[in-house]
């Protein structure tokens, strides 16, 4: 049950051997990188763009910051939209994800978990998706990732650092989880949010001193955690950061006797879905998932994962700010940016 795909233990370390011997691969891989940072223009839309991006490869939390965004959106009177490259899809032209009839397999399993929280539209272009949303009615884009491809050109640029693990030992793939050279990157970002409890916090709170970004708090919380208390259960995770679920199960109250990391976007096969239900069965334990793992089990036809399904709870989860009105304020500065943009005189944005 494991994959390449997971982030590796050395990321962590910046005087591990393996580091020394990738670091060539990391310098060349950076200067590709930058470049195409620094040359890219990105496609002008005609509605506001947030991006919610990271600076590291492997999970930060960007897809709850966009739940949280769209759903401010809303709150504000807007028709939030959201833009995906897509992962593991089938690709081809962009096209807007169905929930009725789209499974994983087809838009992704994060565009599948999202679509339950606003339109979104895939395509690995992205500028191609967003215009899908803009004929579709939507006034505001939020896009999840593309901090690194500038396919798009955004009001604004978020970026989401995990404190427990902070930007890992500093260096560029794949001798470390930078996506490209750090200071290119912040270059191209307007905000930090910074998630969770201290861990490497002092080095991300000194990041955010020297760079002068403002800092939004937030964290990961369980919705609905009473229904997890004194639980004994199996967890299983396919994320980019799979601890970061096993805390916040455990922190909803319930016993994990069994946790098994899958790695991020890794497809569920038969044989794993049998082991997971059999264990938990001989065991007597609960089996609670993520959103998204659920969103790649979602319309399966293989009697094994089915199965899975049918036995699996989710934890859902939310990101919360510490500041009570963080999302809704970073939406209003997207149309600002919006407006600023459009209108040299500062009129205000206006969809109708």
């Amino acid at each position: 049950m494991t994959s390449l795909l997971r982030a590796p233990d050395f990321w962590q370390k910046r005087r591990h051997p393996i580091t020394y011997v990738l670091r060539p691969l990391s310098w060349l891989y950076a200067t590709v990188a930058d470049r195409r940072m620094r040359r890219a223009s990105g496609a002008i839309m005609p509605v506001p763009v947030i991006c919610v991006g990271n600076f590291t490869a492997g999970g930060a939390g960007k897809s709850p910051a966009v739940e949280a965004l769209a759903h401010a959106a809303r709150s504000l009177g807007r028709k939030p939209g959201i833009v995906m490259r897509g992962f593991a899809g089938r690709g081809g032209a962009a096209r807007i994800v169905d929930k009725g009839r789209d499974t994983g397999a087809d838009v992704g399993d994060e565009a599948l978990m999202l679509s339950a929280v606003a339109p979104v539209a895939v395509s690995p272009q992205r500028h191609d998706a967003a215009e899908l949303l803009v004929e579709a009615g939507i006034d505001i884009i939020i896009m999840d990732d593309g901090l690194q491809s500038g396919r798009l050109k955004p009001d604004l640029a978020l970026a989401v650092i995990d404190r427990k693990r902070g930007l890992g030992n500093g260096l560029v793939l794949p001798a470390g989880p930078l996506r490209a050279s750090l200071a290119v990157q912040l270059e191209k970002t307007d905000r930090l949010v910074l998630v969770g409890a201290d861990g490497e916090g002092e080095a991300v709170a000194a990041l955010a001193g020297r760079t002068g970004l403002a800092c939004l708090d937030a964290d990961i919380r369980p919705r609905d955690a009473g229904r997890f208390a004194g639980r004994r259960v199996l967890a299983f995770a396919g994320i980019g950061y799979p601890q970061k679920f096993f805390d916040t199960l455990s922190a909803a109250g319930a016993t994990i006797v069994r946790a098994v990391p899958l790695a991020d976007h890794q497809a569920i096969a038969a044989e794993t879905a049998r082991a997971l239900c059999a264990e938990a069965e001989a065991s007597g334990l609960a089996v609670v998932t993520t959103a998204k793992d659920m969103a790649r089990l979602f319309g399966a036809s293989d009697p094994a994962l089915k199965a899975l399904a049918a036995a699996a709870d989710v934890l859902e989860i939310d990101m919360i700010f510490a500041d009570k009105g963080a999302a809704e304020a970073l939406v209003l500065a997207a149309i600002d940016g919006f407006s600023r943009r459009v209108e040299p005189s500062g009129a205000a944005f206006n969809p109708n």
